[in-house]
């Protein structure tokens, strides 16, 4: 039953696709986040969704879109620059196998990034993006936030609808979006035009901000952890009375403690303990392996080339109690143990050039996004939504780029759309500035300005002879 309702909606939305074409753009996004291939038996498996709606996509904006305001820009030929990188780093991959698999999903996210900012010439299609961006994450964290609720969760036993850990199903990837996603659904509570923002919008907004907050408690992600931090310091640059907010805050998180699971508070306290939990020690010994292996391979060693190395690292515990603590250090050898950080990432398999142009990619974002912020923060009705939605944009990206540094999400496909969607709205306000300055232009040009004295030409007179009677 399940796997005909999605394919009712899939066939639903092409349907809709062929009267307005922009659809096939928003059904590709539903695909790559929800991948409903994932959550079937038999039909959507055989059947390569993902692919035909990124051809849908590609060629009805080839046919049948208006191309008039289309623009290009610079980062859009960053992430260009960067999947040719990246592919000429898979051709002497270190492990070729493993690296061309890896290659097969991070291409198609860097070519629909490229491509996604030439479809988003409105407001309703920047919008629109958005929306399915938000809903589609949703119909994972609604659930996750349900069993979190049901259960407390744990670490590795939240199950997300699939058996499998990939994509956003991964706890402390799901942690890492749904806490990044919290400023654009609080944007959706006052600027959004899909749906009006009343009651019933507010209400199923904020209760999916409780959802976001609960992820991290389900999957006891300490990314998750870390992120709502950050994402409360980021408040502060919006909020009017900061010191209220702080309270609030602060009485907030101390009323939630007795609520929250054992297994939760548990893993952590192992963030100020790091050096005892294997998994903590086991990243800080990958990331100076990663260092190491660098110098002697400045250009990377393409994808999953962590698979190489052997790492030696000490587990440190505190053993007894009072004056009677001793500190243990136990020797402990792991083998292909993954990077844990998408900065380590790029570093060790794309190289120093691959992690100059990743970083350039994602730090031009927000230097954009501070831009735009600042030049319509005081913007009149008609443009008082894009300086909200820039700062929305920037904050998710500031927030995703933070969990990045414990998740190997580097190529994640969702960050990717993010700055697709920075990209559209950054073309989109060049356009309208370029559409504000020609508009004086056109009107001196059509009529004058009022109290202007107005030259009219004179008359075409021609003086002829006048001959009298002559006298009698």
């Amino acid at each position: 039953m399940r796997e005909l309702a999605f394919i009712a909606f899939l066939m639903a939305m092409i349907g809709f696709g062929l009267r307005r074409p922009f659809l096939f753009v928003l059904t590709y996004i539903y695909i790559d986040i929800v991948s409903p291939q994932r959550l079937t038996y038999l039909l959507l498996n055989s059947v390569p969704i993902s692919l035909m709606a990124a051809g849908l996509s590609v060629g009805a904006w080839l046919v049948l879109d208006d191309k008039r305001d289309t623009r290009v820009a610079p980062r859009q030929g960053l992430m260009l620059a960067l999947l040719l990188y990246c592919l000429w780093t898979t051709k002497g991959a270190d492990f070729p196998v493993d690296a061309q698999f890896k290659w097969e999903w991070v291409w198609k996210a860097l070519a629909f990034a490229i491509f996604l900012p030439l479809t988003l010439r409105t407001r309703l299609r920047i919008e629109s993006l958005l929306l399915f961006m938000l809903l589609s994450a949703a119909s994972i964290i609604i659930v996750g936030g349900i069993k979190t609720l049901g259960s407390g969760g744990g670490y590795g036993e939240l199950n997300l609808m699939v058996s499998n850990n990939a994509g956003l199903y991964e706890g402390s990837i799901i942690s890492t979006v749904s806490i990044a996603i919290v400023p654009l659904i609080l944007w959706f509570t006052r600027h959004g035009t899909v749906f009006r923002p009343d009651w019933r919008v507010r209400t199923f907004c904020y209760a999916l901000v409780f959802s976001c907050l609960l992820i991290p408690i389900g999957t006891s992600a300490r990314t998750g952890l870390l992120c709502i931090g950050l994402l409360g310091v980021l408040a502060l640059r919006d909020v009017k009375r900061r010191l209220t907010y702080l309270a609030l805050a602060g009485a907030a998180a101390a009323m939630a403690v007795p609520f929250l699971p054992s297994a939760f508070t548990q893993r952590m306290e192992t963030i100020g303990t790091y050096k005892a939990d294997a998994s903590a020690s086991t990243r800080i010994a990958v990331w100076q392996w990663t260092l190491d292996y660098v110098q002697d391979h400045p250009f990377g060693g393409g994808f999953e080339a962590y698979r190489q190395n052997r790492i030696r690292y000490d587990k440190i515990a505190v053993v007894g109690e009072g004056n009677n603590q001793t500190i243990e250090r136990i020797p402990e050898i792991d083998a292909a143990r993954a990077y844990h950080s998408a900065y380590f990432e790029m570093l060790g398999e794309q190289g120093w050039p691959g992690l100059f142009l990743w970083l350039a990619i994602n730090l031009g974002g927000l230097v954009r996004m501070e831009m735009l912020r600042r030049r319509y923060a005081k913007s009149a009705d008609g443009e008082a939504w894009i300086a909200p939605l820039a700062g929305a944009l920037q904050h998710a990206h500031l927030i995703y780029l933070f969990g990045a540094a414990f998740v190997a999400i580097a190529f994640q496909p969702f960050v990717f759309l993010l700055i697709g969607a920075q990209i559209g709205l950054d073309t989109y306000a060049s356009r309208l500035r370029r559409e504000q300055a020609w508009r004086p232009l056109r009107r001196d040009r059509s009529q004058p300005d009022a109290g202007a004295t107005i030259a009219t030409p004179a008359p075409d007179v021609t003086l002829r002879p006048v001959r009298f009677p002559a006298p009698r």
